[in-house]
């Protein structure tokens, strides 16, 4: 999805954010069938809900329901199948002619077309406009010039995108990428309106997409409304009135919301409530697999985790967690062990390589305090991991690796959490290269390849390397891997990059994660994607 390109996209966002709307039409509650309204628990998405500068979990939810692109990831499986695509040919996996399906338009009645596309590519390439998935465009022919590694953009376009007709354009890419078009379902490549491009600031206060929902309103710290767009030309319409976007700082009390009655869908279930869920849920529990890996990034741009012993004292860290016991006693098993960098939901064929890690994932307190110490010990005296407090049940696990690092060291002050108050602030400081020790790092895969999880993640100088690793072996390996057509081949080249990784333990992986979710008596059809979000658009409220 992120270009091999060496791109080093500016940090600084958009600072324009949502503004607060006023309610105009639609029911926040109540109601049932197709107008019925489905109140689901979220949080304050870091950034604007512009689809190249969102690549965070809450905001990629709206954006779900806010819009469609060429591709769309099947729901049960994830399978990249066509939705605004009607064709996209190549002869050598270089250049693409795209042909857009016709009869699409925006919610505010524009025809979408070729150029839609285009210019939100364009867009989201270019330095200019600080969009955190620029990466996702590197692959594009013209992006060096776009945007640059140092100094200011020397073009304002993609050379490799040139539109051909009202429904034709064409993409030539700077290497081989067999695979390409299976990206196209990520929302970094959604189209825009021309109110976008028209009027920046009103579109970013109420966004205007072309999927099965609407914005209503946005309260910032309180609740995102979005409803039912009656007029949708898709096949996969809302099968409920809209959706009630409740901000939690905790999801602990979202989850008391959910058993009292008050809330119609929880997607993340608290580790605290995993003992209880079943007699409060019974059926209305649901933990399926997920493209959901948990780990620790370290902060390479500061000089203490970047020195030669330091990859010593990293593989000594993870082999202090007890993995096993956190997964069985903190998530009740909704949570396995990670083995690798990548997701069993991949399987052999897509790149999971089950025991990939070796020794450096296995708990083992006698190796890791003799390699902690053998790499000159933990840098300050002591280990913070850095974790946002408002979602996700992380003070309980971190609270566990703690114990689980002091015991195998034999020194109970060696790991302590450090807890951020939100997930917005949490990912500024990321952002903003504040860390000074381990920070959680779980990602979500945007497409089921193996590419996904290790390049975005890894890649220098890639989007979200947030602890900022660089290895050259492993961009040379990944770089081949992408221009292999033969996909057996692609993978095992992909493989030995991660095993590069491993080597430096460039990041602890923790577990794979379960996507969990709980509702109510009040809606039916409630199904989690192999990403872990909600089917909102299948949701029925009764």
């Amino acid at each position: 999805m992120r270009g091999a390109t060496h791109a080093k996209w500016a940090a600084c966002a958009v600072v324009v954010a949502l503004a607060a709307t006023g309610c105009g039409g639609g029911d926040s509650g109540g109601g049932s069938g197709a107008s019925g309204i489905v109140s689901s628990s979220w949080g304050d998405p870091q950034n604007p809900l512009e689809p190249a500068n969102t690549n965070e979990v809450q905001g990629g939810k709206v954006l779900d329901m806010l819009f469609r692109g060429l591709k769309r990831y099947d729901p049960k499986t994830g399978e990249a199948k066509d939705m605004l695509a009607e064709k996209i040919e190549t002869t050598d996996s270089t250049t693409f002619n795209i042909t857009v399906k016709d009869g699409w338009t925006f919610s505010d009645g524009e025809k979408v077309t070729a150029k839609s596309f285009v210019d939100a590519w364009n867009y989201g390439a270019n330095l200019k406009n600080n969009q955190k998935n620029a990466y996702f465009f590197g692959y594009i022919e013209g992006y060096d010039k776009t945007h640059p590694d140092k100094g200011e953009p020397s073009a304002e376009t993609l050379s490799g995108l040139k539109v051909t007709g009202e429904r034709t354009f064409t993409v030539k890419l700077n290497q081989k990428f067999s695979t390409w078009p299976d990206t196209l379902g990520y929302n970094a490549f959604a189209p825009l309106p021309k109110a976008f491009f028209d009027n920046h600031a009103a579109w970013l206060s109420k966004p205007v997409g072309n999927g099965p929902y609407t914005v209503n309103s946005y309260t910032k710290g309180s609740k995102l409304e979005m409803r039912k767009w009656e007029g949708y030309p898709g096949p996969d319409k809302a099968q409920n009135g809209g959706v009630d976007l409740k901000v939690y700082t905790d999801n602990n009390t979202a989850y008391t919301d959910l058993t009292a009655g008050n809330l119609d869908l929880v997607d993340d279930v608290p580790a605290s409530q995993l003992k209880n869920v079943k007699a409060d849920l019974g059926d209305r529990y649901i933990n399926t697999p997920a493209g959901i890996i948990q780990t620790l990034a370290f902060p390479y741009y500061d000089e203490a985790w970047n020195t030669p012993g330091a990859a010593k004292v990293r593989k000594g860290l993870s082999m202090a967690i007890n993995r096993a016991q956190i997964t069985d006693t903190i998530f009740q098993k909704t949570r396995t062990p990670a083995t690798d960098w990548t997701s069993p939901v991949l399987g052999a064929d897509g790149g999971y390589k089950a025991g990939l890690c070796g020794d450096a994932c296995t708990y083992d307190p006698a190796g890791a305090k003799k390699l902690v110490e053998e790499g000159g010990g933990i840098p300050g005296g002591q280990v913070k991991i850095s974790y946002n407090a408002d979602t996700g049940s992380h003070k309980e696990w971190v609270d566990a690796i703690c114990n689980s690092v002091n015991n195998a060291l034999g020194n109970d002050k060696a790991c302590v959490g450090n807890p951020v108050g939100t997930f917005a602030d949490f990912r500024n400081q990321i952002t903003q290269n504040k860390m000074s020790g381990p920070f959680r790092a779980g990602w979500q895969m945007d497409y089921p390849l193996i590419q996904n999880f290790l390049q975005p993640l890894y890649y220098t100088n890639a989007s979200s390397n947030d602890g900022k690793w660089t290895n050259a072996e492993f961009d040379k390996l990944v770089n081949e891997a992408n221009a292999e057509s033969d996909k057996a081949k692609a993978v095992e080249l992909f493989q030995k990059a991660e095993e590069v990784l491993r080597d430096q333990m460039g990041a602890i992986p923790l577990w794979y994660q379960n996507g969990s979710a709980g509702y109510s008596t009040r809606v039916s059809h409630v199904a989690l994607n192999p990403f872990s979000v909600p089917v909102y658009n299948e949701i029925k409220v009764s």
